[in-house]
């Protein structure tokens, strides 16, 4: 059985990638949850367990995979399902999955996660407004082309799992989409494994510290 290592709920984005694609698609796993050190760096605390001294890291017997996007596709090799079956489908949904994975820094930088909080920004600026926009085009083109009520069809895939975090900041700071985007927004936000995450989210600020 997989062991996934996962930092705090309440604030990594990262962590909840591969833990709600794993609860999503209903493969088994054990969670391994480590919190970060309060002001101070991790690194040496998660090197125990994650050669890059970083979250999420996937642990499989003799095997590690040590970021989100390649524990996403370690997993479909055993899992098909991590990906629509459709080629055009996959196709998209995995060009989606690797924009989120290594673009949209001014949404990360303005907008971190935060479970708990519920506020608005002070201003959007130009650079955060495209992020939105290239987020909100994106996730409609998804939705119409594959005319289903997830990214890429009908079905739970990977891609959803990588703009999970979005959802979550769109709720936080009051993020505004297009209707057919918010439709996959509240979506994802009603979940049973984001309404587990978001659950446990808000128990932990009790223990973390």
């Amino acid at each position: 059985m997989y062991t996934l290592w996962i930092a705090n709920k309440n604030y990594s984005s990262w962590s909840l990638r591969p833990w709600i694609l794993l609860k999503a698609l209903d493969i088994p796993f054990n969670e391994q949850l480590s919190f970060f050190d309060s002001g101070k760096s991790s690194y040496e605390k998660f090197k125990a367990f994650s050669p890059t001294g970083l979250v999420p890291c996937l642990v499989d017997g003799n095997i590690t995979v040590w970021d989100s996007l390649a524990i996403a596709e370690y997993i479909a090799e055993e899992h098909a399902k991590v990906w629509p079956p459709d080629k055009t489908a996959k196709a998209w949904a995995r060009s989606a999955a690797a924009e989120m994975h290594s673009g949209f820094t001014t949404l990360r930088q303005v907008c971190a996660m935060n479970c708990s909080v519920r506020t608005e920004l002070d201003e959007i600026t130009p650079e955060l407004q495209r992020d939105i926009e290239r987020i909100d085009a994106l996730w409609a083109e998804g939705l119409t082309k594959f005319s289903g009520e997830w990214l890429a069809g009908d079905k739970f895939t990977a891609v959803d799992a990588f703009y999970a975090p979005v959802a979550l900041r769109a709720q936080t700071y009051g993020l505004k989409f297009s209707v057919i985007s918010q439709g996959w927004v509240d979506r994802i936000l009603k979940h049973p494994a984001m309404a587990e995450w978001l659950e446990s989210a808000v128990k932990e600020l009790k223990i973390a510290y």
